[in-house]
């Protein structure tokens, strides 16, 4: 994985080998925190992988890698609102400014990452659809996947009540449903949609019997 985020970054203008492996390090760290069921390393290298295969439909792919990095970086299950992503862009910003990447670049970074509060994405925002339509590509598994992923996410939120547990989760399903495209890139939208759509129709029924 250090090689993977090597890449990137030095391809994003970071300078100096020693602090990017260090920054590496420091976000796998993160990523490995004991408290994540489903945020962990794996759904990094999955969202990767997504956008390493379709990385000719972005303008900056090596900027949405790097997004794909910070994105879930803070990950608290009891923070509110988008709090999670907006410490994870502001840690992006801090991380990626040491390792002396261009204002703008980094400025861009963050604007990703707090892309995926919402995952909602404008028309003409090829580098934002990689991003999120990568970061979405789990809710189109097959069902015994999703299943697991679900069950993860419940794991991580072990400490709410069943009740307050449903309705939380059912708001998050009903949005993701209601969004005007729940993937962007033609193909993916193509091969994902309904897929994804069965998916959380179905565990939103569960959810709300």
């Amino acid at each position: 994985m250090i090689a993977r985020w090597r890449t990137a970054a030095r391809a994003a203008g970071a300078g100096d080998p020693a602090s990017v492996d260090a920054a590496g390090a420091e976000l796998l760290e993160r990523w490995r925190e004991p408290h994540r069921h489903y945020h962990t390393i794996a759904h990094l290298a999955a969202v990767l992988d997504v956008i390493d295969r379709y990385a000719s439909t972005a303008s900056r792919p090596d900027l949405v890698r790097l997004a794909a990095w910070c994105h879930d970086a803070v990950y608290d299950p009891r923070a509110a609102g988008d709090r999670n992503e907006q410490d994870s862009a502001a840690l992006a910003d801090a991380l990626l400014t040491r390792l002396g990447l261009p204002p703008a670049e980094v400025a861009e970074v963050k604007r990703l990452v707090l892309l995926t509060a919402g995952h909602v994405v404008a028309p003409a925002d090829a580098d934002g659809a990689l991003l999120c339509d990568a970061d979405l590509a789990v809710l189109a598994a097959s069902p015994p996947e999703y299943d697991r992923y679900a069950a993860a996410i419940r794991r991580e939120y072990a400490h709410v009540p069943e009740p307050d547990y449903r309705a939380g989760r059912a708001r998050v399903l009903s949005g993701l449903l209601a969004l005007p495209s729940l993937y962007r890139i033609p193909a993916l939208a193509a091969r994902w949609t309904h897929p994804a759509h069965t998916n959380l129709t179905r565990e939103l029924t569960h959810l709300t019997p």
